[in-house]
């Protein structure tokens, strides 16, 4: 297909990420009534242009956009999300013994957070499709993207939010103008009040995989993760697991750009660390038809990892296994220590999901599940200065 003729979008349609059934991408849905599970969009992969026509694209993730959903540029809201920095830490490598140690640091992100891929790419969706209020439970992250995203669109914001949530998370949204709503409890309650607040259905709901636009800003990081490595992959990518659109739209990037020709490579094993408080993706891994009676969640110093009952488990679970990953989950006082580790090694202060990363690549270590010479590549998902009060 000629590049300049070529449409914005590609997207074809949604389908059931169970089933396969096909629902329309021109109106408002939200997740798979067929089989009750996430739906995801397809795209016509055999249309797209070869990778060297980024050249001629923005520099945000939206320089993707003809694998993206939005079907017209008019619609996207966006605050200059995406194309965030690869470091690679070399002094922890040295001092670990590691040949090559890289982190992806989504701090760089508008609200600071990856969560702006995937808000952007809803609330762009929503305006889209007419939509004029949305909602959303969350652990922090969320709320704050979704309301600085609605603040943009003119999209009114309500946000629902765990009370014991650190005081930075629920000011962000009060200044954005969202309406703030605090459940005592986790994310799960609040998605339980989010439902009630909806239950004229006149709200967008964008929890975690009920909607299907969230995975599609979150998949961007697996394109930039090939570009950005000239179009070869790490041997590992350690990911902090909570609702699991991260780890999902990662490999979703992956296996679009193996189909299109853009890499040649061998694919990642993902892991998906959790913490110890909060383990349902390493439980369902071990027993898939119990996992849910096996632990009782706690609260998190990493409040993303905070995600007992994620609706997209099927989803992560095909990710790992498909990938020849694991799940590993880590402490609250490694986490803790991890952030202050990287801090005075490497200069950055980086979020407690992302730390967590960290301490799972030295235990799969020494499990002999990673070894020293292959290529690492860690996620921080988010800036450490959100969670001074968390640490503290």
């Amino acid at each position: 297909m000629n590049i300049l003729t070529q449409p914005y979008s590609l997207a074809t349609t949604l389908s059931c990420s169970n089933c396969k059934q096909e629902y329309n991408i021109t109106e408002i849905n939200s997740y798979a009534t067929c089989c009750n599970k996430p739906l995801v969009v397809d795209y016509d992969l055999l249309s797209a242009p070869p990778k060297s026509a980024l050249a001629l694209t923005e520099h945000t993730m939206w320089r993707y956009s003809v694998l993206l959903p939005v079907l017209s540029k008019e619609n996207i809201v966006s605050l200059g999300e995406g194309m965030t920095p690869i470091h690679h830490l070399n002094k922890m490598a040295r001092e670990y013994g590691f040949d090559k140690l890289l982190m992806k640091d989504e701090s760089f992100n508008p609200t600071g957070s990856f969560k702006a891929r995937g808000i952007s790419m809803a609330v762009s969706k929503a305006k889209e499709l007419g939509i004029t209020k949305c909602i959303v439970p969350t652990a922090g992250n969320a709320g704050g993207a979704l309301a600085a995203y609605c603040a943009k669109a003119g999209i009114k914001c309500t946000v629902v939010m765990p009370s014991l949530t650190p005081a930075v998370f629920k000011q962000e949204c009060e200044l954005y103008g969202a309406d703030l709503v605090l459940v005592d409890g986790l994310i799960n309650d609040c998605a339980k009040k989010a439902s009630e607040i909806n239950n004229d259905n006149t709200y967008f709901d964008i929890s975690t995989l009920k909607e299907p636009y969230r995975i599609e800003g979150k998949k961007t990081m697996g394109y930039e993760i090939a570009e950005q490595l000239n179009w070869q992959l790490p041997d590992v990518i350690i990911y902090p697991a909570g609702g699991g659109t991260g780890l999902i739209g990662i490999w979703k990037a992956f296996k679009e750009m193996k189909e299109m020709g853009w890499i040649t490579c061998p694919l990642p094993r993902m892991i998906a660390v959790q913490s110890k408080n909060c383990a349902p993706i390493l439980h369902a891994l071990n027993d898939i038809e119990n996992w849910k009676t096996m632990f009782t969640p706690m609260a998190t110093v990493a409040n993303g990892l905070a995600v007992p009952y994620p609706f997209g488990m099927d989803m992560m679970l095909r990710v790992l296994k498909e990938s020849g990953g694991t799940a590993i989950a880590i402490s609250e006082a490694d986490i803790v220590s991890g952030v202050k580790e990287i801090s005075k090694t490497e200069g950055l202060l980086i979020s407690p999901e992302g730390a967590a990363t960290w301490k799972a690549l030295l235990q799969l270590r020494q499990q002999k599940i990673i070894a020293s010479h292959e290529t690492v590549l860690m996620l921080n998902t988010g800036s450490g200065y959100k969670y001074i009060d968390n640490l503290n």
